[in-house]
């Protein structure tokens, strides 16, 4: 039997985002094994999968598990972060690998000077390209995400006016700038007929707490910071909309097919992160961007305030435009 390492440190999305090589590499290969390299925080995102044998987690150094690797005697590394620590992952276990090729010139060109030369290609596509070699390619099926049968008893926890047909808006992001602005959501929330359920992380529950304070939809539940990644992963798969920013949640989103309206701010959809469907149901993705800008995109990941001081990029999206691109993804009901 052959082993192959994937490896991919961080973070929620980009680890959802390679779900479609590790699929494609079990599946397509012949008495394979998959091993996952990751980082102990992100274990969650990856623990129900059943196309991985083995996850390999480290909490600070990769020469924590250096010898764990060794002993696996892997005939490939699918390198799928391309960094200082996988460069000497790859030198110490001297086996055939493939990297991600970042592009990271082009997106810094695209940041800088807003030349942009960024191959209309998504990231899992590019992905693919650390596997051909190896006879592997994308199946087209979209990205995966699985949770624990226990996970799934999480609407029980849900008051019941909003368990059925709800949308959940995700109002958490590792980056302010990536952040629609609470008063934004606020508004959103009463202009909104169905029920309401916000998403976040333990960093999220207070502003989720002052937008259901605030809102005059009563139908609303502030679930941010209540729940597990994988809780909060089913009630995404759950709602019958899902209003995000660009972050991990928005790619679990994208991996249980649902109809995703993606709010952009100091980040661009060009590169290549939005979400991720099967070709069939591309049209359930809606991105709500402010085109135009001069200062956009100001960051490849993001700030903690806009450095231009206005933040027009997201001030400058109305509630109405996303109503409107809830709408559009769902046309076809």
């Amino acid at each position: 039997m052959q082993k192959i390492l994937v490896v991919r440190f961080s973070s929620i999305g980009d680890i959802v985002l390679t779900t479609p090589v590790v699929r494609c590499l079990k599946k397509q290969l012949v008495d394979v094994e998959v091993h996952y390299l990751t980082k102990k925080q992100f274990l969650p995102v990856l623990q129900n999968n059943d196309y991985i044998s083995k996850i390999i987690v480290i909490s600070k150094d990769v020469n924590e598990v250096i010898e764990e690797l060794k002993r696996e005697k892997y005939s490939f590394i699918v390198d799928l972060h391309s960094n200082l620590r996988t460069i000497l992952v790859k030198s110490k276990l001297r086996k055939p690998s493939a990297s991600f090729n970042k592009l990271n010139l082009k997106k810094w060109l695209l940041v800088n000077f807003k030349v942009n030369n960024m191959p209309d290609v998504h990231i899992v596509n590019r992905y693919f390209e650390t596997v051909r070699s190896l006879g592997v390619v994308n199946d087209g099926e979209g990205l995966d995400y699985f949770v624990a049968k226990e996970d799934e008893l999480v609407s029980e926890s849900i008051p019941i006016e909003v368990r059925k047909e709800y949308v959940a808006i995700v109002i958490g992001g590792q980056h302010k700038t990536k952040l629609y602005p609470t008063e934004k959501v606020i508004d959103l929330c009463n202009k909104l007929k169905q029920p309401v359920i916000i998403l976040g992380g333990p960093e999220d529950k207070d502003e989720g707490d002052a937008i259901v304070e605030a809102s005059t939809n009563k139908n609303i539940f502030n679930a941010a910071g209540k729940f597990s990644l994988n809780k909060s992963a089913v009630l995404i798969s759950n709602a019958d909309v899902v209003i995000t920013n660009d972050t991990g949640l928005m790619h679990i989103a994208a991996a249980f097919k649902k109809r995703i309206v993606s709010i952009w701010g100091n980040t661009v959809p060009e590169f290549g992160m939005y979400p991720y469907l099967p070709k069939e149901k591309e049209h359930y993705s809606a991105i709500v961007e402010e085109e135009g800008l001069s200062c956009r995109p100001c960051s490849k990941i993001g700030y903690k305030k806009c450095p231009k001081g206005h933040f027009n990029c997201m001030n400058n999206i109305n509630p109405e435009r996303i109503i409107k691109a809830i709408e559009s993804v769902k046309k076809d009901c």
